[in-house]
C-alpha cells in the first residue's frame, strides 16, 4: 500500500473546521444543503466541495459554510416559534394575483 505523506490522515481531518456545504443547481433558484465535509480553509473547502458534490456538473454554484457559524432552531421549539405567524394571515399573498410578469418570487 501507498501512502501519500502530504495527505492528512484520519486524526488531522477530525481537527479541521467543519464546513456545510451548499449547491446551486443549474434548473435551481437557490442553494439547498448538500453535505458536510472537514477542511483546513475555506478555500480548500470550496475545492473539496466542488470535487464531493458536484462530480457530474450538476452545479452552477457553491457556498460552504463554517458549522459552528450557523445558529438553528430545535424541533422541540416548532410549536412556540413558528405557530404565532399562523394569526397573522396578512403575511400569506392570498388576496391578490401576482402577474405572470413578476417571475419566480
Amino acid at each position: 500500500m501507498i501512502v501519500d505523506s502530504s495527505s492528512p490522515g484520519p486524526a488531522a481531518l477530525k481537527e479541521w473546521p467543519l464546513w456545510e456545504v451548499f449547491v446551486r443547481s443549474k434548473q435551481g433558484l437557490e442553494h439547498k444543503h448538500c453535505g458536510s465535509l472537514h477542511a483546513a480553509d475555506p478555500a480548500q473547502a470550496l475545492v473539496m466541495a466542488r470535487d464531493v458534490y458536484t462530480r457530474r456538473q450538476e452545479g452552477v454554484s457553491i457556498w460552504v459554510v463554517p458549522s459552528k457559524a450557523i445558529t438553528a432552531s430545535s424541533p422541540d421549539d416548532k410549536g412556540p416559534l413558528f405557530d404565532p405567524a399562523a394569526d397573522k394571515i396578512y403575511r400569506h399573498p392570498t388576496f391578490y394575483d401576482i402577474p405572470h410578469e413578476v417571475g419566480h418570487m
